[in-house]
């Protein structure tokens, strides 16, 4: 496993499900409200600091995501895609990666077809059994809940990147 986490320079993420919980809440004027996990937050601020590019993939569109997906600086963000094959390709192509570079970060029947293709495929705790069927990873948190920020650690961990973030931020150099 090790081995192939260290190739790793991209991971894709979907949205609801995995950086939300899922939920759609609405309010009294039939606008969508959704909740973000802040740790997830910093571990993309820190996979950016260390390199690992993070993409996000929705098959939603959402004023919502857009927000933080701004926020927290990601500059390739693809909303109201459901076949996201076809992007991780397009993707792969831009960049000149190889799928073996590229993990992907899913939790249902709409994220399978991507993460087929990719070289770590990895599933959030609460995932469709199927998705977990095609994971080579699969987290211990629930989306919405700190999964994004656990699959950027054992990246980053695997690839012996943590513990230096850390002792950079123990001194306060970032």
């Amino acid at each position: 496993m090790k081995e192939l986490v260290k190739k790793i320079k991209i991971l894709i993420s979907d949205v609801d499900g995995v950086l939300t919980d899922g939920g759609l809440y609405y309010n009294d004027e039939g606008k969508v409200f959704k909740k973000f996990n802040v740790q997830d937050g910093l571990g993309i601020k820190l996979a950016q600091m260390a390199g690992l590019e993070i993409v996000i993939i929705t098959g939603l569109k959402s004023e919502a995501v857009k927000a933080r997906i701004k926020q927290l600086g990601i500059t390739e963000y693809y909303e109201g895609f459901l076949k996201k094959d076809h992007l991780i390709k397009k993707i792969s192509k831009e960049k000149k990666l190889k799928f073996e570079e590229m993990a992907y970060l899913g939790d249902d029947w709409v994220d399978g077809p991507a993460m087929k293709l990719v070289g770590l495929p990895m599933a959030v705790k609460n995932s469709q059994p199927e998705i977990k069927k095609i994971a080579k990873w699969i987290s211990q948190k629930k989306g919405g809940e700190g999964a994004l920020r656990e699959a950027i650690n054992f990246i980053l961990s695997m690839q012996g990147k943590l513990e230096q973030l850390w002792e950079k931020w123990l001194k306060q150099e970032f």
